[in-house]
């Protein structure tokens, strides 16, 4: 198929050795993540958690903006810089992501109310959005050893030391302070993940030597990169906006025990999120060889891997609920409900993501579009079923399900309608989806439920892992073609290969 079929083959496989390290710094994230869930919990239970939730969903939300889409954007403006270095690229953006963290920090600082509405400020409560700086320089760094292709920086950063620290400090610092061992443990892991990032940006690209400052380009940078920056804090907004939305009816232990479940999540999402870093570059390269039918190819792919990685650990954590969020403590398995549908929800996003981050080189503004009607159909739906499920008399932690509930509903439309628009721009089916997915989720779940009925540590240390080995047997057998063998192969040698377009598993 010559030189483009070549280079299709190696993006694949440039996006499989990405899966592979992902992969791997996902497990590394669970190892860390459950610590960190169960010091919490059992440590400081769930009004400080709620309090802590609400902070931090501010910080986050502020960090997202402040970045300016450059997480995905600087990948385009590293490919399009014909005479500039990169190195000098790289520096514009970070101080370009620093100017506008500055703008952010000052704002919350001068009004940190926002931060805690329902409780009063304590110690350095105010200083703590400073750590915007740290959050958008981070992601900055991080796709810009993205672009050649290093996700293994990523790996490191989010998986290992973000987590491991912020899980030991947790323990270490409540018996310091009860009261602000949370934050303070937050904050830690802050500046470690930054100097995680910075230290390899520097070892690749160097020291900015000539260096200086382009007003007008950094403009411009930040003006081409609205679209991209609305549509990253769109994006993040969906999966932290019921949370805000529960501060407002619910006191903060409600809060607290929703950001468990939320936290569970995080674990099967950042499968999906962690792709970015690669995608975007492979993706950016294809746009600009004119290969449209690559890019079609490579969302497919993709998708698929994420979906069918995600849809077993969603079966695996989510079957055995009662147990899992148990962990944190006894009262934390009131939000076995709003686990399930958020589970259900990241799976349900990954094709949205997936044709997402294509759409925002091809259709940015439609793209930003969807995405704002997607949040807007969310926070509708959470108001109405908080309050339908109120009046019909239900329980608090009932009630609290509502905004998880409207979740898949504002994502399955998004996923549909990017689809839709992403294909017809490519003019190539770009749908991950395999039925193979269906026999899979259906045996895993018998074998969950069997699981069940054993003792609850026994659901954690044996039913867990049956449900992962009996679903991805399935999918291995069932819904894995060779192609898609190589996300788990080393190629020695080998040149993997993908179908060409419109080419089915049957012509093969």
């Amino acid at each position: 198929m010559g030189e483009p079929s070549a280079a299709r083959d190696s993006d694949i496989a440039s996006l499989a050795k990405g899966g592979r390290t992902n992969f791997f710094g996902f497990l590394l994230r669970l190892l860390a993540r459950l610590p960190f869930l169960f010091i919490a919990g059992r440590l400081y239970g769930p009004e400080a958690l709620g309090r802590f939730a609400y902070a931090i969903l501010i910080i986050e939300f502020a960090a997202q903006l402040a970045t300016l889409g450059l997480k995905r954007g600087l990948a385009q403006q590293l490919a399009s810089a014909e005479k500039r270095p990169h190195v000098c690229v790289v520096w514009d953006g970070l101080l370009v992501a620093g100017v506008a963290s500055a703008i952010a920090a000052a704002f919350l600082i001068a009004v940190p109310q926002i931060m805690f509405p329902n409780s009063q400020l304590n110690g350095l409560d105010r200083l703590l959005p400073l750590t915007i700086f740290a959050l958008a320089w981070s992601d900055v760094s991080l796709a810009a050893l993205a672009y050649r292709r290093d996700v293994a920086a990523t790996v490191r950063a989010r998986a290992v030391v973000e987590p491991w620290t912020i899980s030991i400090a947790a323990g270490l610092l409540y018996f310091y302070s009860a009261r602000d061992g949370l934050i303070l443990a937050y904050v830690l892991s802050l500046i470690a993940a930054l100097i995680a990032s910075v230290w390899p940006l520097i070892r690749s690209y160097g020291w900015p030597r000539g260096w200086s400052p382009q007003p007008v380009a950094l403009f411009r940078i930040a003006q081409r990169n609205a679209p991209l920056a609305a549509a990253d804090a769109i994006e993040w907004g969906t999966r932290n906006v019921d949370r805000a939305i529960l501060g407002l009816f619910f006191p903060p232990s409600v809060v607290g025990i929703y950001w468990v479940a939320q936290q569970i999540v995080t674990l099967p999402q950042k499968l999906k999120t962690s792709f970015d870093p690669i995608l975007g570059p492979v993706l950016t390269q294809s746009l600009a060889d004119g290969d449209k039918a690559a890019v079609a190819a490579q969302v497919r792919q993709v998708g698929f891997w994420i979906i069918a990685a995600q849809a077993g650990i969603a079966l695996a954590l989510t079957i055995p609920g009662e147990a899992v969020m148990g962990l944190a403590g006894p009262q934390f398995v009131a939000g076995t409900g709003a686990l399930a549908f958020l589970m259900i929800a990241e799976v349900v996003a990954a094709t949205a993501v997936v044709s997402e981050s294509a759409l925002v080189y091809v259709a940015r503004h439609r793209n930003m579009m969807i995405s704002l009607a997607t949040i807007l159909l969310q926070v509708m739906l959470s108001f109405v079923l908080i309050v339908a499920l109120r009046r019909a008399g239900l329980p608090q932690n009932v009630q609290a399900v509502g905004p998880a509930m409207a979740l898949p509903i504002a994502l399955g439309f998004a996923a549909v309608t990017k689809a839709r628009l992403l294909s017809g721009l490519l003019g190539a089916p770009v749908s991950p989806w395999r039925w193979a997915l269906v026999w899979a989720a259906a045996v895993a779940t018998l074998v969950g439920f069997v699981a069940t009925s054993i003792p609850e540590w026994s659901e954690l240390l044996i039913g867990m892992p049956a449900i992962l080995v009996s679903y991805g047997w399935v999918i291995w057998r069932r819904g894995f073609t060779a192609e898609d063998r190589v996300l788990f192969r080393r190629s020695r040698g080998e040149e993997p290969s993908i179908p060409a377009p419109g080419e089915t598993r049957q012509d093969r």
